[in-house]
């Protein structure tokens, strides 16, 4: 009974982990390219960056151990 309750949270647990992993690559992808596009970035823009790429890479680590995906299947 609880055997197949792990499973199907596991799946909704790693389903949640794809969709905030495409979430903060968005948001460090948006926040990249205002400093690009930026002649002289605030300090706080900088900041931003940092923030969003560790909470990228974070999510992205914890996808490798889980082996997952983000293709469609």
């Amino acid at each position: 009974m609880f055997w197949r309750r792990k499973g199907w949270l596991r799946k909704e647990f790693n389903q949640k982990l794809i969709e905030q992993l495409q979430q903060y690559r968005d948001e460090w992808m948006k926040q990249k390219y205002l400093i690009e596009k930026s002649v002289e970035p605030s300090e706080k823009v900088l900041f931003d960056l940092k923030v969003a790429e560790a909470k990228y890479f974070f999510l992205l680590r914890e996808a490798k151990k889980r082996k997952l995906s983000l293709g469609k299947d």
